[in-house]
């Protein structure tokens, strides 16, 4: 089954990327609303120390997961991408039938303006401000960092799922840097239904891999499950809107 390395890196890539830019997103609008409600320096000081602990969290873990032996890795991981897959999805399906209000960027930002200029402003170094913009992005980026770790471990492609999440960063902090405000238009819940998806996918994959289940035709079977996962949940909302 080594063959599954290089067979399907791309909706590893689309995983990733998509996970990372929903995050990264949401981290944005904590940090513009750090720079806007107190100090822009602080606000970047604390993203950067976020994203420093963030990658030598992945230079630490994923050399060292990727010791492990190969059947119970395969287990644990797709365990793992299950979890991650099915919250991502629940919310989603929450979200899709009406069932919980969509992810509000705008009202995010102001609540965390207000709870700034509430504190007063700092005498000295802005503790406040590095440590709310510190707690942002690395909380939001912590999730991707599992995914990679998991992602691409599992079929030693961490500098995939490395560069893919990276890009996605880059692309949130430029856009971020052009527009200067929070990206409330971005379709968050379609990503993130996506993302679901792809998990959900290769939860059930890889698990069945762990516990000794041979797919039919390989990898293909990969694009099967995500059909069926796919309109599952369709049925899902569908149901859960009436």
């Amino acid at each position: 089954m080594l063959a599954t390395t290089t067979a399907f890196p791309y909706a590893l890539v689309v995983a990733v990327f998509l996970a990372a830019l929903v995050e990264m997103v949401e981290a944005l609008t904590i940090v513009v609303a750090v720079g806007h409600a107190r100090s822009w320096r602080s606000a970047i000081e604390g993203t950067g120390l976020a994203l420093l602990c963030l990658t030598i969290l992945v230079a630490i873990v994923g050399p060292a997961i990727s010791h492990v032996p190969l059947t119970p890795m395969r287990v644990i991981v797709g365990a793992v991408l299950l979890v991650f897959g099915l919250q991502w999805l629940r919310k989603a399906i929450l979200r899709a039938s009406g069932h919980k209000a969509l992810h509000d960027e705008d009202e995010i930002y102001r609540d965390t303006v207000a709870q700034l200029r509430a504190a007063g402003q700092p005498v000295g170094r802005d503790r406040l401000a590095v440590v709310t913009s510190f707690k942002g992005v690395f909380l939001e980026g912590l999730e991707v960092v599992i995914m990679v770790v998991t992602l691409g471990a599992q079929r030693h492609q961490i500098l995939i799922a490395t560069t893919s999440a990276v890009s996605a960063t880059v692309l949130v902090a430029i856009v971020g840097a052009i527009v200067a405000k929070q990206l409330n238009n971005v379709p968050e819940n379609l990503m993130k239904a996506t993302v679901g998806v792809l998990l959900v996918t290769y939860g059930i994959f890889w698990s069945g891999e762990g516990v000794g289940v041979v797919w039919p035709h390989g990898d293909v079977m990969l694009l099967a499950i995500a059909g069926l996962v796919a309109a599952g949940v369709w049925v899902q909302i569908q149901v859960a809107r009436r």
